[in-house]
C-alpha cells in the first residue's frame, strides 16, 4: 500500500485534474477546445486569474461567485473536484504504483466526465464510449482483469467488448418492442461495450448488477423525495460507470 505522502500527493493531483475535468464537461458538448482560450466566466467573459482557479479553495474564498460580475458559480465545480480527488486517492491506494495505475486513472477520469455530461444533457459523447473501447483493447496487455500472453489478453478484451455491446443492444431492442419506446440509449450500449473491453465478459455481468442496483436505489430516493425524473428518463451512464469502477478496483471479484 502506498505511504501517506503518496496518498496526499494523489489527493492534490486529483483536485487539479478535477478542475480540468470541469473544463471538459463544459466545453466538449459545446464542441469547444479544452485547452484554449483560458478559463473565463460564462456570463461576463472575464478571464479567471490563476489565484481564482485553485480547486475548492478559490470557490470558498469567493463565496461561490465570480470576482468580476458576482454571478453565482455552480456547486458542480467543487463537487467534481472533490470527487475526482477522492477517487484518485482510492485508485492509488487500491491499485498501487503499478504500470496499470496510469491507464486506470485515464479510464476513471473519462468516466467522471461522461457521467457528468450524461447527468446534465442525457448524452454520452462517442469520444468517450468508443474511445474507451479502443483504449481498453490497447491497454489489455497490462490489465489485471486479463491473463495469458498479449494476444490472449487482447482476444479476451475483444470478447468482453462484444458481449457488452451486443448483449445490451439486444436487451434494448427487446425493451423497445415491449415498452414501445427507446429503452436504452446508444451511448449506454457503446459504454457497455467499453466495460467489456476493459473488464471482460465477467465484468459485464458485474457492472450490470452493480449499475442496476444503483439505478433502482437512485430511483427509489427520487420517489421518496417526490422528485420524479424528467420525462421518466434516468441517465444510466453514471451507474454503468460505477459498475466499471468496481470492476477496476476489484478485478477478480464476481457478484453471481
Amino acid at each position: 500500500m502506498p505511504d501517506i505522502f503518496i496518498l496526499c500527493v494523489s489527493f492534490i493531483f486529483g483536485l487539479v485534474i478535477g478542475s480540468f475535468l470541469n473544463v471538459c464537461v463544459y466545453r466538449i458538448p459545446a464542441k469547444m477546445s479544452i485547452v484554449w482560450p483560458p478559463s473565463s466566466c460564462p456570463k461576463c467573459k472575464s478571464r479567471i486569474k490563476w489565484y481564482d482557479n485553485i480547486p475548492i479553495l478559490s470557490y470558498l474564498v469567493l463565496g461561490g461567485k465570480c470576482r468580476s460580475c458576482k454571478e453565482k458559480i455552480s456547486l458542480e465545480y467543487p463537487i467534481v473536484e472533490f470527487l475526482t480527488a477522492c477517487l484518485t486517492l482510492l485508485f492509488v491506494w487500491k491499485i498501487g504504483l503499478t504500470l496499470w495505475l496510469p491507464f486506470a486513472l485515464i479510464i476513471l477520469y473519462s468516466l467522471i466526465v461522461l457521467s457528468v455530461i450524461d447527468i446534465k444533457l442525457m448524452i454520452i459523447p462517442d469520444r468517450f464510449s468508443i474511445g474507451l473501447i479502443v483504449f481498453g483493447l490497447a491497454c489489455a496487455f497490462v490489465n489485471p482483469a486479463f491473463s495469458g500472453g498479449v494476444w490472449d489478453r487482447v482476444i479476451s478484451s475483444l470478447i468482453g467488448g462484444a458481449v457488452g455491446f451486443f448483449g445490451l443492444w439486444i436487451t434494448a431492442i427487446i425493451g423497445q418492442l415491449i415498452f414501445k419506446k427507446e429503452a436504452m440509449g446508444g451511448g449506454d450500449i457503446k459504454l457497455m461495450g467499453a466495460i467489456g473491453a476493459i473488464s471482460g465478459w465477467i465484468g459485464v455481468i458485474n457492472a450490470l448488477i452493480v449499475s442496476s442496483f444503483a439505478g433502482v436505489l437512485y430511483f427509489g430516493v427520487l420517489m421518496l423525495l417526490k422528485k420524479p425524473a424528467e420525462n421518466n428518463a434516468i441517465p444510466f451512464g453514471p451507474f454503468l460507470s460505477v459498475g466499471l469502477m468496481v470492476n477496476i478496483l476489484l478485478p477478480n471479484f464476481t457478484l453471481y
